[in-house]
């Protein structure tokens, strides 16, 4: 038995029964970690050594027979934009390099309380900007497989790490599909939730009407269980909502028979691949058979929303990064005469190229006489985006997309191209724009093996009902049975 092949729900099964110790689980993702990070490249700081110590003293509690969480003992990654206390949280730049957080983000508060064990942090672009893992500071990142393709972005990180079984499950954040589209690519399951479901408090802010916490897992029930972990309100955080105590384990296995669910023709325009339109096709006819009512509709948001994100996106942006400087805290130029030498050398060395491209367009687009023309034309399309989607869920339960317009692609491919770059995310962003539930699930694989995913998007808060969904068709079509990466270098 490969250990590390288990879902979260098959260890703790495993861990109840006592066929397996918190100590061996541990063990056998820090032998697979050994084996495959050096090829796949998913983690910038390890814990190793402490998961290793949480794990005996996990085993000493059963032992003695000491109440614990049901999920004592499990593993996860964290994406590095997720402060960790007393660990490096590096947002994957030069910025932040030996940045320790000073206390814990809510999120792992949530996952320390279930006394989970934390395996390290995970790589991602740099402040989460970009849509392959190449914007990093400190490494690329591989697609499990395929290891001369990107990962997806910017959590690409947290979806190689599962994918490669190097982690059973991984928590990162979407601010413009930064979860779906690399679990899409990887062949993962990737939620983001509902915007205020889960506490943003003590993650490194990119954007923050549009950021979110989420899940990475292999499968929709181990998706279910870990948002039960981080869902609810916080007081630290005043644009989380409550919305009560919920088991979203529980909506899994109930009939879809007779939901509706709506096709939105623009997300399978030009720029979509061949495959992917089948694979999603072939989707379509399997929730018939499952006694859905799958029916075509108008949602002409998508080519609306990708110009709106981004100006929104590196607005807020341009904000929240103001606060590196070179003065408080992070990293300090050595070469500076004076005050302004100072900030401007800190930052235009501690920044990479992306993160500076959009700063640069988010300070022209706030700025005296442009920002009525972008800014706040931005803000009346969210509006437009927002009545489009409500208006599609008075008929509709769920939307079914495509998640990338393409499988992964080679490294270095696009990274010379951000507007290429950009056009990865046109499926995904609009689902941010309007603060509402998506979640990625793969739906088959190319010509080329390379895995392809499906979003499935909900109204706000009915995280149940996209679950729901996104369980029976995975039940129906047993996509882990029949593909696992290959680690293979070129296809």
């Amino acid at each position: 038995m490969d250990i590390t092949e288990l879902t979260v729900h098959e260890l703790q099964q495993k861990l109840k029964n006592k066929e397996l110790t918190a100590v061996q689980i541990v063990k056998a993702y820090i032998d697979r970690i050994n084996e495959k990070e050096p090829k796949v490249d998913a983690f910038i700081t390890l814990q190793l050594e402490e998961a290793l110590k949480k794990a005996e003293e996990i085993d000493s509690k059963i032992a003695n027979g000491e109440d614990i969480s049901s999920l004592a003992g499990i593993p996860i990654g964290i994406k590095d934009n997720i402060c960790t206390k007393g660990v490096k949280t590096t947002c994957a730049s030069k910025m932040l390099e030996n940045f320790i957080a000073p206390y814990d983000a809510t999120v792992m508060e949530k996952i320390n309380a279930e006394e989970i064990i934390d395996l390290g942090k995970l790589n991602m672009d740099e402040f989460a900007m970009g849509s392959s893992t190449e914007y990093s500071y400190f490494k690329k990142t591989k697609n499990p497989w395929d290891l001369t393709r990107i990962p997806g972005g910017s959590s690409g990180g947290p979806a190689a790490a599962v994918a490669a079984n190097l982690v059973p499950w991984a928590l990162g954040t979407d601010t413009g599909g930064s979860i779906r589209q690399p679990a899409a690519v990887c062949g993962v399951v990737g939620l983001k939730p509902t915007y205020g479901l889960v506490s943003r408090y003590g993650v490194v802010a990119f954007a923050s009407s549009l950021d979110q916490v989420g899940t990475f897992t292999k499968d929709v029930e181990d998706c279910a269980k870990l948002l039960n972990v981080i869902a609810g309100r916080d007081e630290k955080d005043t644009t989380s909502v409550d919305v009560g105590k919920k088991d979203y384990t529980q909506s899994l296995g109930k009939e879809i028979k007779g939901l509706k669910i709506g096709v939105p023709k623009e997300f399978y325009g030009e720029g979509i691949n061949q495959e992917v339109k089948n694979a999603i096709l072939n989707a379509m006819e399997e929730y018939k058979k499952l006694g859905a009512e799958v029916e075509e509709f108008s949602l002409d948001v998508a080519e609306l929303s990708l110009a709106t994100y981004y100006i929104i996106a590196c607005a807020e942006a341009s904000s929240n990064l103001g606060r590196y400087d070179g003065i408080r805290y992070g990293y300090r130029t050595k070469n500076y005469n004076n005050v302004r030498e100072l900030m401007k050398n800190s930052r235009s060395e501690g920044f990479g190229e992306e993160v500076k491209r959009r700063i640069i367009l988010g300070t022209y687009v706030l700025s005296s006489g442009y920002y009525d023309a972008y800014y706040k034309k931005a803000q009346q399309v969210r509006t437009l985006v927002n009545n489009k989607f409500n208006e599609a869920f008075k008929k509709y339960d769920v939307l079914l997309t495509p998640t990338s317009p393409t499988t992964a692609f080679k490294l270095g491919e696009k990274s010379t191209n951000p507007l290429e770059m950009y056009l990865s995310d046109i499926c995904t962003v609009s689902v941010n724009i309007a603060g509402l539930p998506g979640i990625s699930i793969p739906c088959g694989v190319d010509s080329k093996g390379l895995p392809i995913g499906m979003q499935l998007i909900g109204n706000k808060f009915s995280e149940e009902t996209i679950l729901k969904v996104a369980y029976a068709y995975e039940k129906q079509t047993k996509f882990r049975e029949n593909y696992k990466p290959t680690f293979k270098e070129g296809v």
